[in-house]
């Protein structure tokens, strides 16, 4: 039966779009059957009765054509919103999510869950059959990384800036909002302080009014440049608090302060995740990080740059290992931080090595000069998440880089269509005759 029904309105589109086909079909040629040429064979008026004549003829058969081109316009319009309605009417694709009843749904709150990391979370929950809310302000974030759900009704998405309160009901929060790439959270300071001390205030706000669990996302940032390697959460770490990295790496410390603080005196539920360097699709192509600066680099043949000497390490977690370990966290009954990242470390230059060699291509890596403040050793130990989340990466990282890498090379791919069609219309003799039809004459006004 559905099958028939789909069949049906697709016939009814075929047919509209044949009967606009006619339509125009018809005027034009109507307009070829213009006695004009008639006219212009025809001998010249002999007398001023007779050009008279045939002015007055000329003049109602063009009000008569205007008529005309009107009412097709008009129609024109008609069969457009009929073709939007039936279009509207017609059933979105979504992925299949699970049946939960009313017992072991919860309608689940991610700030910045139009994110990186956030949109893999939602796909995630949205999956296990939850109702999840996504509060995002787009600075980082971006809507087509959660419109594969959008008309989906376990699905909400609102813009607003978590700075500000908000007043929902939720069971569960993941608060991922800030921005978390250094150009990004170094652009405006000030407001990546805000998001993680006002925006943390307010979501354990939220979650004391409600009594909801809440899951605060820290960063391996918190330890800055670490005197101890690995890095354990029982380290408390080495921050340089007036550095270029200070708005993010003490508005995180400030973040968890604030989570236990509201712990202790208002009894929330509250989880802290540590997460370390992560990758994968939906990266932010000019976030100015590592993966995703020598993937590009990479893709674009240009020259692969490596800060510094290039012997600082980092340790690269895939961004499905990253969810499981967050929903993994948020169901446990552990309310200590837990380190989530891969403890496997590499070099960045090595690491350009293994992309250079990934992506192909004839790029050449040089070092550049040192970024101020940047960590020389990161490393987590996950013994706590091991033990009491049952929890470690899984996606080898060659596997999770191609994943990454083929994002990518289809973003760019994407990105040069649209130059390249912007650049066509540009360019086009239509848009030069266009700009002289409407130009305008700024010495009369």
């Amino acid at each position: 039966m559905w099958t028939i029904t789909i069949t049906k309105k697709r016939w009814k589109q075929f047919a509209i779009g044949a009967g606009i086909t006619l339509v125009v079909i018809v005027i034009f040629f109507k307009m070829l059957n213009l006695p004009i040429n008639n006219n212009i064979n025809s001998a010249m008026p002999k007398s001023r009765h007779e050009f008279e004549t045939i002015y007055e003829r000329q003049q109602r058969l063009i009000e008569e054509q205007r008529l005309e081109l009107q009412r097709t316009k008009e129609e024109l319009t008609r069969l457009q919103d009929d073709l939007r309605a039936l279009q509207s009417n017609t059933p979105r694709k979504y992925p299949k999510v699970k049946y939960l009843n009313y017992k072991n749904r919860k309608r689940i709150l991610i700030t910045g869950g139009a994110g990186f990391v956030g949109s893999h979370l939602v796909d995630n929950l949205m999956l296990a059959g939850h109702e999840v809310i996504v509060v995002d302000n787009f600075f980082t974030g971006r809507k087509r990384n959660v419109a594969h759900w959008l008309g989906h009704e376990n699905f909400e998405l609102i813009h607003h800036d978590i700075v500000n309160p908000l007043f929902i009901e939720v069971d569960e929060i993941y608060h991922l909002a800030s921005p978390a790439s250094p150009p990004h959270y170094m652009l405006n300071p000030v407001k990546t302080i805000k998001t993680n001390t006002m925006g943390t205030i307010n979501v354990l706000g939220l979650a004391k009014r409600v009594m909801a669990r809440v899951l605060i996302a820290s960063t391996s940032e918190v330890y800055g440049d670490p005197t101890v390697h690995p890095q354990p959460e029982s380290y408390w770490g080495h921050v340089n608090p007036i550095g270029p990295r200070a708005c993010y790496d003490e508005g995180k410390r400030v973040s968890e302060t604030l989570s236990y603080a509201y712990a202790k005196q208002e009894k929330v539920q509250v989880r802290v995740a540590r997460i370390f360097n992560t990758y994968g699709p939906r990266m932010h192509m000019n976030d100015g990080r590592v993966v995703s600066n020598f993937i590009l680099q990479a893709l674009r043949n240009e020259t692969i740059t490596v800060y510094g000497n290039g012997k600082q390490t980092r340790s690269f977690q895939y961004v499905d290992d990253l969810v499981d370990g967050l929903i993994s966290l948020m169901m446990s009954n552990y309310t200590q931080p837990v380190n989530l990242g891969n403890p496997v470390e590499h070099t960045i230059e090595e690491f350009a090595f293994i992309i250079k060699e990934l992506v192909g291509g004839h790029s050449k890596v040089e070092r550049t000069d040192a970024m101020e403040d940047d960590p020389q050793r990161r490393k987590p130990d996950i013994n706590r998440a091991k033990k009491y989340l049952n929890w470690e990466p899984k996606v080898p990282l060659k596997m999770g880089l191609l994943r990454t890498i083929d994002y990518f090379r289809k973003e760019l791919e994407r990105s040069d269509r649209y130059a390249a069609n912007s650049k066509k219309y540009f360019e086009s003799h239509d848009l030069e005759r266009s700009q002289k039809h409407y130009q305008f004459d700024t010495d009369n006004g």
